[in-house]
């Protein structure tokens, strides 16, 4: 249910605001981002998983932090994110 390195480290390529980077909030929600529509792709099939179902609520409320966060320091990078992972915000 989790995503692969691969996969991960192509997320951090694309997000990251500089070279090494992988603590901005950009990449962090992009990374988290992923792992809830891997999450959301698994209870499809699996209804009453309500474990991993915890998981993700809780994934969902930390990307939802940290775009708070990212709107409250600088709107012009929260405008671009949410444009480019395709969010309803």
């Amino acid at each position: 249910m989790s995503i692969t390195v691969e996969e991960k480290a192509k997320l951090i390529k694309e997000y990251a605001t500089r070279e090494g980077d992988t603590g901005s909030p950009e990449v962090q929600v992009a990374i988290l981002s992923s792992r809830i529509a891997t999450l959301t792709e698994h209870f499809k099939s699996h209804k009453n998983d309500n474990h991993s179902r915890r998981g993700l609520l809780m994934l969902v409320a930390q990307r939802r932090k940290l775009l708070d966060y990212l709107k409250k320091t600088d709107e012009a990078r929260y405008a671009s994110l949410i444009a480019r992972l395709g969010l309803r915000r």
